[in-house]
């Protein structure tokens, strides 16, 4: 089990604004591919306290991360999960994991009222720039696609500083952005994602 705080800041971008940035910034040519699948309850008791529950599949490994309202960011909990373990997840087996979920019966989500949703596919770019990691990512999910601008900072302020810069250098406007897993359930329900 690890634990960070992750301080992120996010814009939806059209196909063209995607391409201007991939072939104008230091972003590798080959991407990684990471699919997130989603675990809530019938009732979105996750989604009511602000809270989302994904195992994310990469490289042939398997990470489930449950992240949570911080005063600064989100706080994330991570578990490694072997193969198996995950299958049996999405097969509607969960196992237990120690630390992820124990927070979640502190938050009184019992895990076997967890119910995989679905998935969402990233081919993922990202280079380190100044003192930010930035991240390019096209996502597929459920008969969509969107395109979306990621930045990763050490600080609110730096973060904040650096997504100003690029959207000004580069004349992109700013956008609202949900997370993934808002998108992804928005695109599930057939809303608009507000």
């Amino acid at each position: 089990m690890t634990q960070e705080i992750e301080i992120e800041y996010k814009n939806m971008l059209t196909k063209d604004e995607f391409n201007l940035l991939l072939t104008s910034l230091p972003f590798p040519q080959k991407a990684e591919t990471q699919v997130n699948h989603y675990f809530e309850t019938a009732d979105f008791s996750l989604k009511e306290q602000g809270c989302a529950l994904r195992i994310r599949e990469k490289n042939g490994s398997f990470t489930m991360t449950l992240k949570e309202p911080h005063t600064t960011g989100l706080l994330e909990t991570h578990d490694q999960l072997t193969e198996d373990e995950a299958d049996s997840w999405l097969n509607g087996r969960p196992t237990t994991t120690s630390e992820t979920i124990t927070r979640l019966a502190n938050k009184g989500i019992e895990v076997d009222k967890l119910i995989y949703y679905g998935s969402l596919t990233t081919k993922r770019r990202e280079f380190a720039y100044d003192d930010v990691l930035l991240v390019l990512d096209y996502n597929t999910y459920l008969g969509t696609t969107d395109y979306e601008l990621e930045l990763e900072a050490a600080s609110e302020q730096s973060g904040q500083s650096m997504m100003r810069k690029l959207l000004d250098d580069y004349q992109i406007e700013q956008r609202k952005t949900p997370n993934k897993i808002h998108r992804f359930f928005a695109a599930k329900n057939g809303e608009e994602s507000d």
